[in-house]
């Protein structure tokens, strides 16, 4: 585990900060910041904006802190990978948000296909897991989100789009993949593997099965890392 990169909190920077609740206990009681210490703040509303932070106080349920300085320092992949992924299981997907933060994948557009589950998506407990991320890996901007009825209406979309699927094509030059579509359990639908048979295809270099969520993570690694 390495050091703590930042907090993120409400508002926009001040002068002088009071943390309290868990900021505090997270700070003092796990991170044991003593008075004196720097730490790195950012927030909601000027993401792009990492304040330094001196600790002025430490009392029994707060700590005082004095601004040293700001600057903008945005933390982003330098490269754009846009993930259509059909829906699966929320909690399986929230298991690996943190990791798909920090490998700095740039948006997620969930997708109902034939065989998603029927479940339904909480973004704002996403950018709730996002932000746990963010905090610890310094990243300075969100995973954005959206959602499409089905596959062919994102398709129609973004008709540039690249299948992941089982098929005789090895991934080889993924620095050219921007946009990639990515099956629920149990695949494509015959009908969906139809529809997508002029879509350009691939998949890794493996004989494993891979669920959709590893399929995800082993994607977004293979490109952007």
């Amino acid at each position: 585990m390495g050091s703590l990169i930042y907090l993120l909190l409400d508002g926009t920077p001040n002068e002088r900060v009071t943390l309290k609740g868990e900021n505090f206990k997270y700070l003092v009681k796990v991170r044991r910041h003593n008075v004196g210490d720097v730490i790195n703040l950012r927030y909601r509303e000027t993401l792009s904006t990492e304040c330094r932070y001196k600790i002025l106080s430490i009392d029994g349920r707060s700590l005082e802190l004095e601004l040293l300085e700001s600057h903008l320092k945005e933390v982003k992949s330098s490269k754009a990978l846009h993930i259509a992924w059909c829906i699966i299981d929320s909690k399986s997907i929230e298991k690996v948000l943190p990791s798909l933060s920090e490998i700095g994948v740039e948006k997620i557009s969930f997708i109902s296909c034939e065989r998603s589950q029927n479940v339904k998506l909480d973004f704002k407990r996403f950018e709730r897991i996002l932000e746990a991320s963010m905090q610890q890996c310094g990243r300075s901007t969100y995973i954005e989100f959206d959602t499409y009825k089905n596959i062919n209406t994102f398709i129609a979309k973004f008709p540039d789009t690249k299948v992941f699927d089982f098929c005789e094509n090895t991934l080889k030059n993924e620095s050219q993949l921007r946009r990639v579509l990515i099956g629920c359990e149990g695949g494509f639908s015959e009908k969906e593997k139809e529809f997508l048979s002029t879509q350009e295809n691939f998949r890794l270099s493996t004989p494993m099965v891979l669920r959709s969520e590893s399929a995800v993570m082993a994607v977004a690694s293979k490109i952007l890392l």
